[in-house]
């Protein structure tokens, strides 16, 4: 049974934490941006991901793996400038930490000194457990990710649902408890079974936030672009479209070129 929202003042790691012991869901949403952090953050949003999807919205890449380092830190830093309230969280782009704990915890301290975010991002598992390990030593909070990993897309050669057979969703299940373990103060699961999803969640004490994962973990996280119907082109099942913005933004566009054409804007009012 929940008890009463919290009124945050400010999210912290240990709030999230605290959030899911009380049974209150976690909205989490990406942001790229000043000014799209700032009205996100206004309306109340527990926690930002600067995700490596800038790679893809912003940058127009197919895939997240383009996206560099130092181009991360320019997207969190703008993000931070903007929030008053949320827990800033930023991705680890590919290549930055894989394979090298040392690389791992260079480019951590890199996202947080040059940024100043809150936590890093990391996907995977036991396979990058020495990496996690060593950003924790220094202090910098984690946030892990399983699932559907989209640094890994060439691995596994779809965007499909990942641990519907046994052995996977065992690892899977293993993977989360392992994250717990390490150290990591929350999760996100992608594209995962539902049922499979709850059960994580309900299995560790920190939270599990979904994407694609059913009603049963513990938040939800969406790319910002996406439920403002921006990414007009992209149908997931597990999208919810808030606004249609293409729509909105293409008519205000074509008024706006209409009204220049014409020599309606600007009018008398609206010149020195």
């Amino acid at each position: 049974m929940s008890t009463a929202k919290k009124d945050y003042k400010r999210i912290t790691t240990k709030s999230v934490v605290e959030m899911k012991k009380n049974g209150e869901k976690i909205a989490m949403l990406t942001a790229y941006d000043y000014t799209m952090a700032k009205i996100i953050d206004n309306a109340g949003i527990d926690i930002i991901l600067v995700g490596d999807s800038a790679s893809n919205v912003m940058a127009g890449h197919e895939t997240t793996l383009p996206i560099t380092l130092d181009q991360m830190i320019y997207h969190a830093s703008s993000v931070v400038r903007a929030i008053q309230r949320s827990l800033v969280v930023v991705d680890l782009p590919f290549g930055s930490y894989q394979g090298n704990s040392r690389n791992a915890l260079d480019s951590s301290i890199r996202i947080m000194k040059e940024s100043g975010a809150h936590a890093v991002k990391l996907e995977g598992g036991s396979q990058i457990s020495e990496s996690i390990i060593r950003i924790l030593t220094a202090g910098i909070p984690v946030m892990g990710h399983l699932g559907l990993t989209p640094q890994s897309i060439y691995k596994f050669g779809t965007y499909t649902v990942r641990a519907k057979e046994e052995e996977e969703a065992e690892k899977l299940k293993e993977d989360a408890l392992l994250l717990e373990k390490l150290g990591c103060f929350a999760l996100v699961l992608e594209k995962v079974p539902a049922k499979l999803a709850q059960e994580i969640a309900e299995s560790i004490s920190i939270p599990v936030i979904g994407i694609g994962a059913g009603n049963d973990v513990d938040g939800q996280v969406l790319v910002t672009h996406d439920m403002l119907g921006m990414t007009h082109e992209f149908h997931p099942r597990f999208l919810r479209r808030y606004m249609d913005l293409y729509t909105e933004m293409t008519t205000a566009f074509e008024s706006y070129i209409a009204d220049v054409k014409s020599r309606d804007f600007p009018n008398d009012e609206e010149q020195y």
